[in-house]
């Protein structure tokens, strides 16, 4: 399964980035292997709005059955649903640990966004 992470940085040691839409990074990991593509998220990093809709496009179009992020506001997360994507808030750590936290089921799914909108 490939699972989506926000990150600071571009490999599975870096720290987990809290924002989802405007984070540094998503790396798509293949929860098996452990192969990962680092995806640079710098045109959402910077955007008015819409940052996490977009960022939830380029997920989607990857292929990731889940998100790990720290925040996810309510039109990504709605995006992210509508995509039949699971997401887990409140990952932290690094890369690796986060998803090591959702494989043991210590990182479960969320109902909803943790934040407001344009946070």
């Amino acid at each position: 399964m490939k699972i989506a992470v926000t990150s600071k940085g571009t490999d599975l040691d870096a720290e987990v980035d809290p924002r989802f839409g405007r984070a540094a990074y998503i790396l798509i990991v293949d929860s098996e292997t452990l192969e990962f593509e680092a995806l640079d998220n710098k045109e959402n990093t910077n955007a008015l709005k819409g940052a996490g809709i977009q960022a939830a496009r380029m997920v989607s179009d990857k292929g990731a059955k889940v998100l790990l992020t720290g925040f996810c506001g309510p039109n990504a997360f709605k995006a992210m649903r509508a995509a039949n994507i699971g997401v887990a808030n409140d990952a932290s750590g690094s890369v690796k640990e986060a998803v090591q936290a959702y494989l043991d089921g210590k990182l479960p799914l969320s109902d909803g966004a943790n934040v407001e909108g344009q946070w």
